[in-house]
């Protein structure tokens, strides 16, 4: 019997994890297929009722789903559990697990493609959305000796850094609006991460980098979670200024190895995953 996975989201058009987990599949020689399953927030609980017949290995989850999904499922792991969100939702028998591999993909993604380690070391976070949450707790997890929150509402950037230990783990908030904070913060900081959607292909914010110009430290690291396009405004400005320059596709794939091997048992075949999404990135 073929078995089935997919990813639930609404809209789900832009996702390219269909492409890289069916190229997954394929390379270890799974009967198994990997849809998109676009689904209004109205639909969801019937739609993860739906992973509980014999023939589903699991789901991803992504936008604007990855918190209301967690009252469907019969458990949550400790780490979606403290960040607040499920993006992969593993069977076992008729059970429904959430985990977040988000987290531990970030960090991968940050050794593998930035040479990173985030222990010892101090961080600046764009944004304080669902994504930045995963990436607070991962480098709050890692040692980063210190991390700052910036967002536009400083009351949300405020709110994580107080649930992430506030300043007894280093961690603080200041608002996206203030210039001097955030030129003080950035030359300061050996990691800056974008987890905005600022600078992303098709939005109104495209052409432009969620940092002023000149900011940007010779020897940091910049990692934007922005992978469409591939070179966003943030990531050029980084080159420019002598930074090394990582783009979000590889968290993506990162996050979606952790998933395959939670469903699958199998390791995932990373280098294939890369391919696949490149190509299919190519013909966006």
């Amino acid at each position: 019997m073929s078995r089935k996975l997919g990813i639930f989201g609404y809209p789900i058009g832009h996702s390219l994890s269909p492409v890289f987990q069916q190229a997954a599949l394929d390379h270890h020689e799974i009967d198994a297929r990997y849809e998109a399953w676009e689904t209004h927030p109205r639909e969801l609980g019937e739609a993860v009722a739906c992973l509980r017949g014999c023939e589903y290995l699991g789901a991803n989850v992504t936008v604007p789903h990855k918190v209301e999904v967690m009252a469907h499922l019969d458990e949550v792991d400790e780490m979606a559990r403290l960040i607040g969100a499920v993006n992969t939702i593993v069977k076992r028998g008729d059970r429904l697990t959430g985990h977040n591999t988000d987290a531990g993909g970030f960090v991968e993604a940050l050794r593998q493609a930035g040479g990173f380690d985030p222990r010892g070391r101090r961080a600046l976070l764009l944004g304080a959305g669902g994504a930045a949450r995963a990436a607070a707790f991962a480098l709050v997890r890692e040692g980063a000796s210190e991390l700052v929150i910036a967002n536009r509402t400083l009351e949300r950037a405020a709110s994580l850094a107080v649930e992430l230990g506030g300043r007894n783990r280093g961690v603080t908030a200041i608002s996206l609006h203030d210039a001097a904070a955030i030129g003080e913060t950035t030359s300061s900081a050996d990691l800056v991460v974008n987890s905005t959607t600022v600078g992303m292909r098709h939005t109104p914010e495209q052409d432009t980098s969620p940092l002023p110009d000149c900011v940007l430290g010779s020897g940091s690291v910049v990692y934007d979670m922005v992978y469409n396009p591939a070179r966003t405004p943030l990531l050029a400005q980084a080159e420019l200024a002598g930074a090394t320059a990582v783009g979000g596709l590889s968290m993506l794939i990162h996050q979606g190895a952790a998933a395959f091997e939670l469903w699958t048992g199998k390791r995932a075949p990373v280098e294939v995953m890369f391919e696949a999404a490149e190509r299919a990135m190519k013909g966006m």
